[in-house]
């Protein structure tokens, strides 16, 4: 099975990407399922029912998230309306959504899909480590593949993870921080990991938002208004071969895919 997982979807250059790079792309290389984070789908921040919606109609299947997911309020009202939209499952019992889904695919097999917060440099929220043990009981009990999407700040966190999940689920993705990292590999166990799969967006920027906007930001600490950038337009994520059977990765691969304008 190959499984294509999208990095951080930015405003509307981030879609337009994905609009238009994605349905090659699954052709080309055979894609199975398509996950994508989309915590900063709308303008940059935070996600809309009209964005959900355009994101399913380019072909992707899955949306995990991440602490944006509650930057524009309305999402409080939409979120439980799709079973394929996912928060972190670390978030208190009380919260809106779900943390976890199973995804029959097109050849009868389930595929579960995690998503969980770190909370170094992050909100105290409900420990990941103990959250995936308790939930992939649960996803083990229809799937062998299992995706978990580490939306967290610190490396070092989402590798304890990867290391602790190892041999447990198919693959731990980290996310959150906008920047391809260069240590996609396929763990002793079986587990593909990587420390984060990049950012779908504009890289004329400062992660996706305009560079002069943030440098001026970080001169004066005085709050102002994130715009999201525009040009060099790219689709990056990984793309993961894994056994059906066993749930084992066969092996990860960065893509980085550059929108031609």
């Amino acid at each position: 099975m190959k499984i294509l997982f999208i990095g951080d979807i930015v405003g509307k250059p981030g879609r337009r990407a994905v609009q238009e790079i994605l349905p090659s792309l699954i052709g080309n290389r055979e894609i199975d399922l398509v996950i994508a984070n989309c915590e900063n789908a709308a303008a940059g921040f935070g996600i809309t029912r009209d964005v959900v919606e355009e994101l399913y109609d380019a072909h992707i299947d899955i949306l995990t998230s991440g602490n944006h997911i509650w930057d524009k309020k309305e999402v409080l009202g939409f979120i439980e309306d799709y079973e394929t939209l996912l928060r972190p499952a670390n978030y208190p019992g009380i919260v809106p959504g779900k943390g976890s889904v199973l995804m029959p695919t097109a050849a009868g097999d389930y595929v579960g899909v995690l998503n969980l917060a770190g909370r170094i440099f992050m909100q105290p929220i409900d420990c990941p480590f103990v959250t995936a043990k308790k939930e992939i009981v649960r996803l083990k009990a229809k799937a062998n593949v299992i995706i978990v999407d580490m939306h967290a700040e610190a490396t070092s966190e989402k590798k304890a993870l990867g290391w602790y999940l190892d041999g447990e689920v198919s693959a731990v993705l980290g996310t959150h921080t906008h920047v391809q990292t260069a240590d996609d590999e396929v763990l002793s166990g079986g587990t593909a990991y990587i420390s984060d799969v990049g950012m779908t967006g504009p890289f004329d920027s400062v992660i996706g938002i305009k560079k002069d906007t943030i440098i001026e930001k970080f001169l004066t600490q005085v709050p102002n208004k994130f715009d999201v950038a525009k040009g060099d337009i790219r689709l990056q994520g990984v793309l993961m071969d894994i056994d059906t059977q066993s749930g084992r990765a066969n092996a990860i691969e960065r893509i980085s895919v550059k929108l031609k304008e």
